[in-house]
């Protein structure tokens, strides 16, 4: 052992008995989400176990075959959604109106998907005749707004994140028996060019019939429309039924099914309406650089050129192997490999490397893509095993290394483009894992001409890291969902980037009246894809826009020319009722705002953030659009009632905030956006509803310093020992395949070593339940809850519960998260905060874990394998070398150790302080108490399960 030791100064692990049926929970700003599902409360913060209500909720939302009669009575009257789209900008509103005919009030729910990315800009709701409309506000004065709804128990609703790419809006209302409600939301977008056309999706999900269903889309497109389609999305259930009507510059697409074509079959009173609705299209070019649109003092620049020939590529592949990508994600990465290889061409130069905790190269120099090559390159892939950690500095270090010395040796092409393509699934286990060193490592590293595209598969990866990795080194990022679409989707990724036409592309605006320019730079174009840049002009003092556009083809130096004029569009625009006059101006905000939020994530001074932001923030306000720094505040015309729709996160790509709560949230188990479900069922009486005290007498734990705390009950001991470790390792606590529970805790060291050695905690905590499909990850920071594809985050600001089927994940504002599968087991998780400025110390995490049968005969793990309890003797007590610690002799799996008694602390009743607790203490990382050795019970990934010899 060197003498600087390092040790483990973690978390405390209980574990008791229990008898109890019910539960208490803390109920104190709760959010309004919330099921309940398998539980009722009885009392104020009290709960039963009643699994009659869950199959209730089910029947009434249509997920059961068993259709109650209430559920009728609430009925869709109409459901409409209209698109417009004028030159690639979208404007959305989605109605609808429901009835309650049920003699009973209920709680109806509008919850719509709209696209990531999307802008709501306007929400309202009429309920019985009292409107509700909205204002946007800067989010510290929603907060305010919304504390003052909660604490009148006004209602509040959500934005949040369910589907690959799309994002919900949901809020909930209580409508009286014979009562109306309508809701309205509108939100606008961007559309973008990828590999030749445009995709514009809507989700249609009425969840039941509807008596009027009606979706129309208007394209307006001044520069013509060269083709449009609409998939069949649905079966060739709708076959006929949408109507497309095309012009040259203009379509209609009308998708209006009647009652009885809605249905899945003739006598269903399901919906069959349960998919997107996609329209396809792509818009006419004449050769030339570009089109120019300029109205009402602002241009829109669309540039997408076509017939040019492929610049050669240097790419390189970096592809995550480590444990985690163990099954289908390694199956579905090395297919879409294949296929990848299969299209370089043959002036392209290439090379692989593959990394885990170790970083390896198929060949240590970039090769041509000849057939011979390509073969050899698929063999190595093939064989690809994955195992071990995530070292991905390294990996992206020796990328950036084969690149720079092929430059320095002259064996690129000059006019060719180097690409790195990273594909990873989890966040860096070994070797530099403070992400903002990798980030700037990478940036002093990788030179101007090369781009990196980040690739993060599955939900455990660190997405925002990969967006500004590559958002600062002329890439893009790309969230790839786990699942057995993998392959397509990093195909699909690959072909958008695998035949570049132009580089160093440069748009110039020489007239002074033209300001307000933006991105104008870019380092590729490839093909397939479109450059939009826009700006604001003087009109009084043009009538017409200059663009010059430098460029560097395959073959030459290019430069482009082009006017554009104000008096045409105009005309045209005049003409057409569903044009949106104001599409410059939204595109150019639009625009501005996503690139000023880029480049807040990367600003390198507070000031400079500082700035950004309140440029941000008045641009949100005056555009009354939602935001990362604004909420949308919702009150009736007395203003006496308000809700709040938060924006989503910078990350277009995974989940939103709330109407406000302020995180991410668990998605609804009932896929519809009006759901009508019943008021709570009356409380049964309190004695029917034993409640179990959450803090037990006896448990065994894992907190600060001495980390393993282990209660016996048989023997009535309580047994200490230390893990002497370092950052970053991952421990195994609780690994039981049988069962299907995994509980994992990574290190995170002190902020500097005291004494002469260094402190570890439990920074991370990550929980599986296979049964259930879910996976908790708990740190310092938030609560990560993942539902199969589905991801909510918590946050420690909030007090808050949510419930998955049988796991409940209760979360007490900065102090304590529970977990409780069903009624059988329950799991704490204490906070520690420390003081941010402290010299030495660190937040971390302490975990209590209740001993159970519910744990199969070979559950193992640092604690698991106490589950069942081994025998010990403690014997021959005597004066230790401290008088105040005996020693002592104590038998147990056959070793003789020697212990030390003393105190520790139990943090579960005085999180500052703690409780005394007696303890025999067993040294050398509990050598002789624990099976085999601490390093055994290391494992790769927060959640493998523990290879026990």
């Amino acid at each position: 052992m060197p003498s600087k030791m390092k040790r483990l100064t973690c978390c405390l692990i209980w574990f008791f008995l229990s008898e109890s049926q019910g539960f208490e929970i803390p109920t104190s700003g709760l959010p309004e989400f919330t099921e309940y599902e398998d539980f009722v409360e009885l009392a104020p913060g009290k709960f039963q176990f009643v699994p009659e209500i869950r199959r209730y909720q089910r029947s009434i939302s249509g997920e059961s075959g068993e259709v109650m009669k209430d559920a009728d009575q609430v009925t869709i009257y109409s459901y409409k959604v209209q698109s417009t789209i004028t030159s690639r900008m979208a404007n959305t509103i989605i109605q609808t109106k429901v009835v309650n005919n049920s003699p009973r009030p209920q709680n109806v729910v509008f919850d719509v998907q709209i696209p990531k990315g999307a802008f709501i800009s306007n929400f309202s709701m009429t309920v019985d005749g009292m409107t509700f409309s909205s204002s946007i506000k800067e989010k510290t004065v929603g907060r305010v707004l919304y504390s003052q709804a909660r604490a009148k128990g006004k209602t509040a609703g959500l934005v949040r994140s369910r589907a690959l790419d799309m994002e919900n809006f949901k809020t909930e209302v209580n409508v009286l028996p014979g009562a109306k409600v309508q809701f309205e939301l509108h939100y606008q977008e961007v559309k973008w060019r990828k590999l030749g056309s445009y995709e514009h999706r809507l989700h249609l999900q009425p969840g039941r019939l509807a008596k009027h269903l009606e979706v129309d889309v208007w394209i307006i497109e001044p520069q013509g429309i060269k083709f449009l389609h609409v998939p069949d999305t649905f079966d060739g259930h709708f076959d006929g039924v949408p109507v497309i009507s095309k012009g040259k510059q203009k379509a209609h697409i009308s998708f209006k099914p009647t009652v009885a074509q809605q249905r899945k079959c003739s006598n269903c009173s399901e919906t069959a309406v349960d998919r997107e609705l996609v329209v396809v299209y792509d818009v006419a070019r004449e050769e030339k650089a570009g089109e120019l649109e300029v109205f009402n003092g602002y241009f829109v620049h669309f540039f997408a050129p076509e017939n040019m020939d492929p610049i050669p590529k240097n790419i390189l592949f970096v592809i995550d192997v480590s444990g985690s990508m163990w099954g289908i994600k390694m199956k579905q990465t090395v297919e879409a490999m294949k296929t990848i290889l299969d299209d370089l061409r043959p002036d392209d130069q290439f090379s692989v490397v593959d990394f885990n905790h170790n970083v390896r190269t198929w060949r240590n120099d970039l090769v041509s893509a000849t057939k011979a090559q390509i073969a050899d390159a698929k063999k190595y892939i093939e064989k690809i095993q994955p195992s071990g950690g995530t070292n991905i500095n390294e990996a992206l270090l020796r990328a950036i290394f084969i690149l720079n010395e092929a430059s320095n040796l002259g064996l690129l092409d000059p006019n060719s483009v180097s690409l790195i393509i990273l594909v990873s699934d989890g966040d860096p286990t070994v070797g530099e894992l403070k992400l903002s060193k990798i980030q700037k490592n990478v940036k002093q590293n990788i030179r101007d001409n090369i781009s990196l595209f980040s690739l993060g598969i599955g939900f455990d990866v660190d997405y925002d890291f990969l967006k500004r990795l590559s958002n600062d080194n002329r890439g893009i990022a790309q969230r790839i969902y786990g699942n057995q679409e993998t392959s397509s989707q990093l195909k699909k990724f690959y072909n958008q980037v695998s035949t570049p036409l132009l580089r160093n592309v440069q748009f110039n605006y020489p007239h002074t009246s033209v300001t307000d320019v933006t991105q104008n730079s870019f380092h590729n174009y490839f093909k397939g894809s479109e450059i939009v840049v826009a700006g604001k002009f003087d009109p009084e003092k043009l009538e017409q826009i200059q663009s010059i556009i430098t460029a560097t083809s395959a073959n030459t130096e290019l430069v482009l020319e082009t006017l554009g004029q104000m008096d045409d569009l105009e005309d045209f625009l005049s003409k057409e009722k569903h044009a949106d006059p104001d599409f410059t101006k939204k595109l150019w905000a639009y625009l501005t705002i996503n690139q000023l939020l880029a480049e807040r994530s990367l600003a390198p001074t507070a000031a400079d953030k500082r700035k950004i932001t309140r440029t941000i923030l008045q641009m949100s306000l005056e555009h009354h659009i939602v935001t990362p720094l604004t909420a949308m505040v919702i009150e009736n015309d007395a203003g006496d009632e308000r809700m709040l729709a938060d924006s989503p996160p910078q990350d277009h790509s995974c989940c939103s905030g709330a109407l406000y709560y302020g995180s991410k949230v668990a998605p609804s188990s009932v896929p519809s956006w009006v759901n009508p479900s019943p008021m709570p069922m009356a409380p049964m009486p309190a004695q029917s509803a034993p409640v179990l005290e959450m803090t037990p007498p006896h448990v065994m734990r894992v907190e600060n310093d001495p980390h393993f705390i282990i209660f016996l009950p048989k023997s009535q001991k309580n047994i200490c020992f230390n893990i002497d470790s370092e950052p970053g390792k991952i421990l195994n606590l609780v690994s039981d395949p049988e069962s299907g529970i995994l509980i994992n805790g990574q290190l995170v060291g002190a902020k500097k070593p005291e004494n002469e050695k260094l402190r570890t905690y439990f920074g991370k905590l990550g929980f599986y339940f296979r049964s259930e499909d879910m996976k908790i990850e708990i740190s310092t920071k938030t609560i990560t809850l993942s539902h199969g594809p589905r991801v909510s985050i918590l946050s420690w600001a909030d007090t808050a519960r949510v419930l998955f089927q049988r796991v409940l994940v209760s979360v007490k504002k900065e102090k304590s998260v529970t977990i409780t599968l069903a009624k059988e087991m329950s799991f704490s998780i204490l906070l520690h905060r420390v003081w941010k400025k402290h010299p030495i110390n660190v937040d971390f995490l302490g975990i209590y874990i209740p001993p159970t049968n519910k744990f199969s005969p070979n559950a193992h793990g640092l604690i698991g394998q106490f589950m069942h309890e081994p025998k010990i003797r403690i014997f021959n007590e005597r004066p230790g070398k401290d008088p105040a610690k005996p020693e002592a002799s104590m038998e147990v799996k056959g070793h003789k150790v020697i212990v030390t008694r003393g105190l520790q602390k139990d943090y579960r009743t005085d999180i500052v302080f703690g409780t005394d607790v007696p303890c025999w203490f067993v040294h050398n990382s509990g050598k002789g108490f624990i099976d085999g050795h601490y390093k055994d019970y290391f494992v790769p990934q927060l959640y493998s399960f523990l290879q026990w010899p």
